[in-house]
């Protein structure tokens, strides 16, 4: 089929974990006619969670894209994470998207998981379904469901079928629009027949029509003249503004079936292509002119000029990178040169593909609307624009969610440091929510991500695309030595008398401490010829060297100011080497007198949590030696400013996600140094002692 503009359907499918996003994405796979059966999590046969990581963990890792081709429309679908770990790759690539298919488990409600991801909805402005799914499961119950939503999300939460049969009785839908029942087979055919609304159903239909009307009916104002005045509507009437108030986003309609049993799920696939918008009818895509503030815009009509938003890159061992893009504006073909805005360079590639779950399909052209792939581009990243270059302009991607838990990753075999450094950065070009960098204090490799499962999950994902193992281990502190008084006129000489030339040279230090975050400072303070001006530089080498490692526990010594005023030195005995020694051996000695303190990195933390665990979480802090700074209201949330001791916060993405039940989330960075209090300083010091 030809995948025009104005019948393509970009629909992301989001919900807590464990949904049944993926069921109700295998489902609507095989209605289309795009698979020969129905690929199941649980048996391992889906085509969309393909990755080993997803299939050990039964869980949607990374984003999967495919398309069904229904009734003369093609609806590219989406499915997207639920688990916590892995939501900033839903909100991603929820940019692709021109709405989105809410699932909501009707044995459980709504939970942490569907707030956050209907918050990206919000974000993005996406008109929405919800859809009630496990309804053939033991304790599902939809009406309960359906008003915990409403509780949730003020919006007009408006069902437009009720199931027919609960628990292992359900059996089919009824439609409130065409007063129509279907009954389904429960082989996972997807088969059903048409008929009458159940008698014994008849009172429950009729109610729930009359709320499904007057919902509907607040989308135009005509037809609730004509409502109140109390003629009867047209099935036509109700169905146009119903649709209207969808595309309009007054109005969510609710509909219910089991992915697994293959029920209603071809009712919410003539919906989708019914009621949610084509990418014809999103607004025009807002971006900038390079390198100005100038405001562009790209409507979504394959005349304009191409666009289109890099949301996402698959690092694959054999076909390379995979860039995944959904275009604008415009159209592109194979074997073309695309420009990337923000690199400011071209890139060169060969065939254009549509993605199919894990493989990826030819094709000629890609039109506006449509989400497409290209292999080894070589500078293009998630994030990226690529555009015509005589007409360039540069879209604003979301930002990933923040990473807010860090370990030090240690390559199984010594010696392959280098190795692991090279493909965790490709992983990282496929996650934008992983940070990898070098900590130049204590030189380990450190990974930072969403959460615990993430690092694992990337981890096993080295392993396997890339044969390479690692151990993940808590991050090392970067403590710092300081001096807390001045040592005057420090003393040292070196004298070394062996056969042959010897070694002399004396130094005179005064050592004072500055204020926290000044560093280091050299002072050459010489005067008469004691000492050749030559040997200076020495002095100050030496003197640097020895602040690498301090005199408690061999952490970097800091915020401290030498002087240097005199010295002796010896015409012969003299040398760089000699002074250099000196100077390391005296500054030991000047720190030893000037009362050494210890020195910890604190963070600084923005904790947004519910209103009724908020007594418990700064109770939490103030154990971990936080301070709370201030507190601000937002919405049902309470913001609170902190900071807190780097060593007490390593694991508290962890911790923070207990005491909330997941519904709280950190943003936290380096502030500065404190000194550490002296009964914890003595801990700190045993422990690097016993390290070497």
């Amino acid at each position: 089929m030809e995948r025009k503009t104005e019948i393509l359907r970009n629909v992301g499918l989001i919900a807590h974990a464990g949904s049944g996003k993926t069921s109700l994405a295998e489902a609507m796979l095989f209605d289309a006619k795009m698979t020969t059966r129905l690929g199941k999590v649980d048996d391992e046969t889906s085509i969309m969670d393909f990755e080993p990581e997803e299939i050990a963990r039964k869980i949607t890792i990374s984003t999967a894209i495919h398309h069904a081709d229904w009734k003369k429309h093609v609806i590219n679908i989406i499915d997207t994470p639920g688990d916590d770990n892995f939501l900033s790759d839903t909100k991603l690539s929820l940019q692709a998207a021109d709405s989105v298919v809410v699932v909501v488990d009707a044995t459980g409600g709504v939970k942490v998981g569907t707030e956050k991801v209907w918050s990206f909805a919000d974000e993005l402005q996406l008109p929405r379904i919800i859809f009630i799914n496990k309804l053939d499961r033991e304790r599902s119950n939809f009406f309960k469901t359906v008003e915990d939503i409403a509780n949730h999300f003020e919006k007009r939460i408006t069902p437009l079928f009720l199931p027919i049969g609960i628990e292992a009785d359900f059996s089919g839908v009824v439609d409130l629009v065409k007063m129509k029942a279907y009954t389904f087979a429960k082989d996972g055919s997807g088969k059903f027949e048409t008929g009458d609304i159940p008698a014994d159903m008849s009172d429950l239909v009729e109610e729930w029509r009359e709320k499904m009307i007057e919902n509907i009916v607040e989308a135009d104002d005509a037809l609730m003249e004509k409502y109140l005045e109390g003629e009867e509507l047209s099935a036509q009437d109700i169905e146009n503004t119903l649709i209207k108030g969808m595309k309009n986003e007054s109005l969510i309609p609710v509909v219910c079936g089991s992915a697994l049993l293959n029920i209603g799920v071809s009712q919410l696939m003539d919906l989708i292509i019914h009621g949610l918008p084509s990418p014809q009818e999103r607004p025009p895509k807002k971006g900038n002119k390079p390198n100005s503030d100038e405001l562009i815009e790209r409507p979504p009509s394959p005349d304009a000029p191409f666009s289109a938003l890099v949301f996402k890159t698959v690092a694959d061992p054999f076909a390379g990178k995979l860039t995944i893009m959904r275009i604008f504006s415009g159209s592109l073909k194979s074997d073309s040169t695309v420009y990337n805005a923000n690199k400011d360079t071209k890139e060169k590639f060969g065939q254009l593909f549509i993605m199919e779950g894990k493989k990826q399909q030819p094709v000629e052209q890609g039109m506006a609307g449509d989400i497409v792939a290209i292999a080894k581009l070589k500078e293009t990243q998630t994030g990226d624009t690529l555009c015509d270059d005589s007409d360039p302009v540069i879209f604003e991607p979301v930002k990933p969610l923040p990473a807010v838990i860090s370990y030090a990753v240690e390559a199984k075999v010594k010696g392959s440091e280098d190795k692991v450094f090279s493909s965790l950065a490709k992983l990282v070009e496929e996650d934008p929510t992983l940070r990898l960098e070098r900590d130049q204090s204590t030189s380990e490799i450190i990974l930072s991500g969403t959460g615990q499962i993430h690092l694992e999950a990337t981890c096993d994902k080295l392993k396997r695309k890339f044969g390479v193992e690692v151990n993940l281990k808590p991050v090392k502190v970067p403590y710092r030595e300081t001096i807390k008084k001045p040592a005057q006129k420090v003393i040292y000489r070196h004298k070394k008398q062996t056969g042959g030339r010897g070694q002399f040279a004396e130094v005179h230090f005064d050592v004072s401490p500055l204020e926290r975050g000044a560093g280091f400072e050299f002072e050459e303070a010489l005067v008469g010829m004691n000492v050749p001006r030559n040997f200076v530089p020495a002095v100050e080498k030496g003197i640097q060297e020895a602040l690498q490692t301090g005199i408690l526990a061999g952490y970097p010594v800091v915020d401290i100011k030498v002087r240097f005023f005199d010295g002796k030195s010896h015409e012969v005995d003299s040398s760089e080497m000699a002074f250099k020694i000196a100077a390391s051996m005296c500054l030991k000695k000047a720190l030893q007198e000037a009362n050494p303190t210890l020195l910890e990195p604190i963070m600084k933390m923005e904790i947004t949590v519910p209103e009724e665990v908020m007594g418990d979480v700064i109770g939490d802090l103030n154990g971990r030696r936080g301070r709370v700074l201030g507190m601000e209201s937002k919405g049902k949330y309470q913001v609170i400013k902190a900071q807190a001791p780097m060593a007490e916060v390593l694991t508290y993405a962890l911790d923070l996600n207990s005491m909330t039940g997941g519904r709280g989330t950190f943003t936290m960075e380096f502030s500065h140094y404190e000194e550490v209090p002296a009964n914890l300083a003595e801990k700190v010091i045993e422990a690097a002692k016993e390290e070497k």
